[in-house]
């Protein structure tokens, strides 16, 4: 029996008051947001982390094996919203962590007892290396190979769109360890070590002018056998979990503006923004204006509803419809801030940051189009999966993978 789950609500609400009240200081928030960084966590944020795991708040329905409370989904809700009361970060990642949760929810006891603390203190940076150059949008296609060695896996292949490759200490990798299966039943899911000889990480240039994606080339790389998550084979299914998780997150939020203006909540940058410009008067503009906000709202609705469906370590294809309406949201957005400034939207650089921003917004938003599967990918599981609509034709699912027509062959 955990230490908390006997606790009323109230008692619950009023214990994370307090602690709350006496922990979470101006100063640590000023901290936090002065080292904010795109990827990786600032030293103050692993700080706080730190105190946060510590109290068990970090993912509180988890057991207390595992740094948890064992509460219920809706008394980890009640921890939540005290925490988001008091702007203070750190916890629920026992529904948003997706790294913590798909090795919790798959990983061998020894990568367990190794990792989930530093994931949950974010002192491990990770990345996901699913993409391939041939395989994109069919992510079963992929041709990087791991082959047992022992206690190891030696893996050969290429991965890209990856994002914070250069900085991570592990990548969620999925390779194939059985050509002479059909595809979807070829693949194993590995966390696999980035900081060695065999891996080589070559940055892209975005057109944000940033170079946040990667391409990896991985050559002789070494992958303990303790590393993989789930039985050998049984990868894509892993995979799955990972993709919830991830997509969960997408549809959830994105990444702001970069100018460093003064960014709020959809409604209020908007509307602002048009005051600012005089032309908050106008008809056409506050109904798109509404339009931006009300989708924002429904999607906060709809991420809230499969979250709360979404067991611990499960899949829910409901995810994708937040996914899809978080990139349909950003598109939206950008192009009500563009319409707002008119001309001002041509003008650029750090003396025009409400230009700045729209077209940041503009050119990022394609990264929700793209990344954690296209908006074709989540239209698809839509139709097939939501609404039972026929799958489309794939002709190769049924045949081993050897045996796929291709240019690429196995070696």
């Amino acid at each position: 029996m955990s230490r908390a789950s006997n606790l009323s609500d109230t008692d619950l609400r009023a214990e994370v008051r307090a602690w709350l009240a006496a922990n979470w200081t101006q100063d640590k928030a000023q901290a936090i947001k002065q080292s904010q960084a795109v990827w990786g966590a600032s030293d103050a944020l692993k700080a706080w982390l730190g105190e946060v795991v510590e109290a068990r708040w970090a993912a509180p329905r988890w057991p207390e094996q595992w740094f948890g409370r064992g509460l219920s989904n809706d008394q980890g809700k009640i921890v939540e919203r005290e925490f988001a009361a008091a702007g203070a970060p750190g916890t629920g990642q026992c529904r948003t962590n997706m790294w913590a949760n798909t090795l919790l929810a798959r990983g061998q006891p020894a990568l367990q007892e190794k990792l989930i603390g530093p994931l949950l203190r974010n002192e491990v940076n990770m990345c996901l290396l699913y993409s391939e150059p041939g395989a994109g949008s069919d992510l079963a296609g992929i041709r990087t190979r791991a082959d047992r060695d022992g206690d190891h896996y030696v893996v050969n292949g290429q991965k890209v769109w990856t994002s914070g490759a250069a900085i991570a200490d592990y990548g969620m990798l999925i390779a194939r360890t059985d050509w002479d299966v059909p595809k979807h039943l070829g693949i194993s899911f590995f966390f696999c070590p980035m900081k060695q000889d065999g891996i080589e990480v070559r940055p892209l240039r975005q057109v944000t002018n940033e170079s946040h994606f990667n391409e990896v080339f991985i050559t002789d790389a070494v992958v303990p056998a303790e590393n993989l998550l789930g039985d050998l084979n049984t990868g894509w299914k892993v995979l799955q979990t990972a993709l919830a998780y991830e997509r969960s997150i997408m549809g959830e939020g994105a990444r702001g503006a970069r100018s460093g203006a003064q960014e709020s909540k959809t409604e209020e940058v908007l509307i602002q923004l048009a005051r600012e410009a005089g032309v908050l008067d106008d008809s056409v503009l506050r109904q798109d204006i509404a339009q931006a906000i009300a989708y924002k709202k429904l999607n906060a609705l709809n991420t809230a509803r499969a979250k709360a469906d979404m067991a611990q370590g499960t899949s829910s294809s409901v995810m994708s419809l937040g996914k899809l309406a978080m990139s349909r949201i950003l598109h939206e957005e950008a192009r009500v801030r563009t319409a707002i400034l008119g001309a001002d939207s041509l003008l650029e650089g750090g003396d025009y940051p409400r230009a700045e921003d729209a077209n940041f917004l503009t050119l990022n938003a394609y990264f929700t189009s793209i990344g954690g599967g296209t908006d074709q990918i989540q239209r698809n599981i839509i139709g097939e999966r939501v609404l039972g609509l026929p799958k489309e034709p794939e002709v190769d699912k049924t045949i081993a993978f050897r045996d796929v027509r291709t240019n690429v062959q196995p070696t």
